[in-house]
């Protein structure tokens, strides 16, 4: 009894194998004439991916970040330069700003009569236009990480204009960036940074600071401060708001003025 079901399961495999390798070799045969057209199609879209690759259509992180402006802050900045000058005067003498898209931004500080203009680049620069490596080759320009200190000397410039990086920073970094920006600051710093509530989802995906943005609110932004002991310049803020609505400007930034350590 056990030789003969022993024999019927072999009887069953080898005859089974036989009609599974027929069918094989049959759906083989059927698909030979297909596999041509489709190596060609495969090999048509590896080309157009490669050509759309070097033609800017896939571009990596930091590319995106760097071309697009892809920073809320940055056009505001950039904005509100003649309202800035209007607020600070003679205090807008020697500049810095921090913050990405800072060649941008120095390049249209530079142009305004007797403002002498520096930044930091928070991130590389390696897809930067050939004007922004010259402004980092003359060292106008910085490339630095600010989570730790500045290679400035304490008050080396008498405005400091920061925007959207510290969105990027933990508290822990935060607090150490900022002293550190009011050490090297005479008077005065004014920071640009995104409304609590609104989302960037591009800036929250690509962020080289290994983070995604952190929108605060005013509240908190005003409690960080009194932390810190650095005292909002009201008297900046109303003359800055009163030039901005004279001029028709409306931040899409929340804007601090603030008075630095003395």
């Amino acid at each position: 009894m056990s030789s003969r079901r022993l024999g019927n399961p072999t009887r069953r495999f080898v005859g089974g194998g036989s009609n599974s390798l027929a069918g094989i070799f049959h759906s083989k045969t059927r698909l030979t004439p297909l596999l041509p057209i489709i190596l060609v199609l495969v090999g048509a879209f590896a080309i157009l991916s490669h050509l759309y690759t070097h033609s800017g259509g896939f571009r990596d992180a930091k590319v995106i970040h760097m071309v697009e402006g892809d920073f809320g802050c940055s056009l505001d900045v950039q904005t509100a330069i003649p309202f800035l000058r209007k607020t600070y005067g003679d205090g807008m003498q020697k500049v810095l700003h921090v913050g990405p898209d800072t060649c941008a931004i120095v390049s249209k500080l530079m142009r305004v009569k007797d403002v002498e203009a520096w930044g930091v680049e928070p991130y590389d620069i390696e897809d930067a236009d050939v004007a922004c490596k010259r402004l980092v080759k003359k060292g106008i320009v910085r490339v630095a990480d600010i989570k730790f200190p500045l290679p400035y000397r304490p008050k080396s410039f008498s405005l400091i204009i920061i925007s959207d990086a510290v969105d990027y920073l933990s508290p822990k970094y935060l607090n150490r960036t900022l002293q550190d920006l009011a050490r090297v600051s005479a008077d005065n710093l004014v920071i640009f940074t995104g409304y609590s509530g609104k989302s960037r989802a591009k800036v929250q995906q690509l962020s080289n600071f290994g983070r995604p943005a952190k929108m605060r609110s005013a509240l908190w932004w005003a409690r960080f401060f009194v932390q810190m002991s650095l005292d909002e310049n009201e008297a900046a803020a109303m003359k800055f708001e009163q030039a901005a609505y004279e001029g028709s400007y409306k931040p899409k930034c929340q804007v601090f003025h603030l008075n630095s350590y003395q």
